[in-house]
């Protein structure tokens, strides 16, 4: 159930470059509007990461899964048969909407709604379904556009959520609401969705303006002072609906939550560019192929991840993530355009090391903090990297027309920018753990899963440079 709910939108993304030019003319719009319907989905689904949480604390939760599979069949229906641009708009938004609400609410619960045994089952399968879904996207949106379609695509997504809402009524157990009693936070939902729809519309502005053009910047600049301005909001709040301050103070998630920005905002540049120059010289199918690779390399990292999730080296996945992604850049960066082969090397490569970074990065953050704060740091997690991708992706394309005089020559410098953001994010992340001496652990994942407390301990941020804060478990709390 939560695959289904989850892959439609998640694929749909990674497939939507090459089928755009064929849905603008077939709806009769322009490229800015179909932009502009990609930045509302992308803020669609990073708000609701929060709004996911706050329903969570007060609503029924398997109830209200129901509910956001069946908007989720809605806005599938809609883009699926739309014959404007309004409802096509539509229907994507609340599919992005959906699928942020569906993650945070259902996938936490199934990682420590079983026994710590499933685990690992459960992190293989999820890793490999949504990054090999993610990886595939490209195929499939070439495929659709080789024969000058894009309907039979979105028809079998919304047959894929409507499988997940009959998945989810059979699978039905009501759960009460998580925490009845905690504080409602409209304020923060506020600020998450104006932020988000700001940032996003300005970024999707670049296709046709300026960077400092003001409706561009503007709005761009806004959002993502309204961000800063919701997580400042949560670390000071005294009962908050984010557990900001307390993963923000400790390292391990700190740790987890930069390797994962960088890891997204590099991503971009690795994938999406080079598809960009390369259209220029094969049709959408050749393309696609081009980057099947990437499939391998979700699926031997999600094994990998199986492999590691009970052990120390858990800690290290999303270094050497890190040092595959920028290595798969810097096969790409060769040559601009790139080569048939340094196209399928520099796939595969990226694959591994995406698919090394997000969700083993995820996973250090919330086994640092109780099963209980897992929503929370999910939609934490969830809501930076959104920003860190989908907001990346069009600013990185606009720099890619307007620098260099050429297509090929801004390519290559976006490029040289996510080798730099890849190196830099793996560096960062070893001094973050270096400077909180924070020490790989093996997790005790029984006792995470039944709430007793963390799997592993997570020293105080930057513990080494002030005097008085522990590096190591505090001997209390190692007795209990």
């Amino acid at each position: 159930m939560v695959m289904f709910a989850l892959i439609p939108y998640l694929a749909l993304s990674a497939a939507l470059q090459p089928l755009t030019p064929i849905i603008a003319k077939q709806l009769h719009t322009s490229l800015q509007t179909m932009s502009l319907s990609s930045g509302l989905a992308n803020a669609a689904y990073a708000a609701g990461t929060v709004m996911a949480v706050q329903f969570a604390q007060h609503l029924p939760q398997r109830r209200m899964l129901i509910v956001y599979a069946t908007l989720l069949v809605i806005g599938s229906v809609l883009a699926a048969a739309a014959q404007d641009p309004g409802m096509y708009i539509a229907g994507h938004v609340i599919q992005g909407l959906c699928t942020s609400l569906l993650l945070i609410s259902a996938v936490p619960p199934l990682a420590i709604g079983y026994p710590a045994s499933r685990l690992r089952t459960t992190a293989v399968i999820m890793n490999m379904c949504i990054f090999g879904a993610v990886a595939l996207g490209p195929a499939i949106g070439g495929l659709q556009a080789h024969f000058d379609a894009w309907r039979p695509l979105f028809w079998i997504i919304s047959a894929i959520a409507a499988s997940a809402l009959v998945l989810s009524v059979l699978t039905f157990d009501d759960a009460p609401p998580a925490d009845p009693d905690s504080p409602r936070d409209p304020l923060a939902i506020a600020l998450a969705a104006v932020g988000c729809a700001a940032a996003f519309f300005g970024a999707s502005e670049l296709l046709t303006h300026s960077f400092l053009d003001p409706v561009a910047i503007v709005p761009l600049l806004g959002g993502l002072a309204t961000i800063v301005v919701l997580i400042v909001y949560q670390f000071r709040a005294k009962r908050p609906l984010l557990t900001i301050r307390t993963m923000l103070t400790s390292t391990m998630p700190v740790a987890g939550i930069v390797v994962a920005l960088f890891a997204a905002a590099a991503s971009v540049s690795a994938t999406a560019l080079t598809a960009a120059v390369l259209a220029e010289r094969y049709g959408p199918l050749h393309v696609g192929l081009l980057y099947l690779p990437e499939v391998a390399g979700a699926v031997i990292t999600a094994i990998l991840l199986g492999v590691v999730i009970t052990r120390r080296a858990m800690h290290y996945l999303p270094l050497a993530g890190m040092v595959f992604l920028a290595a798969g850049i810097a096969v790409f960066r060769i040559e601009v355009p790139p080569s048939e082969a340094a196209t399928l090397l520099g796939s595969f490569l990226t694959g591994i090391g995406l698919g090394a970074t997000v969700a083993p990065a995820l996973f250090v953050a919330g086994f640092s903090l109780p099963s209980a704060s897992l929503q929370r740091v999910f939609a934490i997690v969830e809501l930076m990297r959104a920003v860190a991708a989908f907001m990346i992706a069009p600013i990185f394309a606009h720099l890619a027309v307007t620098v260099g005089g050429s297509l090929d020559a801004g390519t290559s410098i976006a490029l040289w920018i996510g080798l730099g953001l890849a190196l830099g994010g793996a560096a960062l992340g070893v001094a973050i753990y270096a400077l909180g001496g924070a020490r790989p652990q093996t997790p005790d994942l029984e006792r995470f899963v039944a709430g007793e407390a963390p799997a592993w301990y997570s020293p105080p941020l930057l513990a080494r440079l002030r005097p008085g804060l522990p590096t190591t478990r505090p001997a209390t709390e190692s007795a209990n």
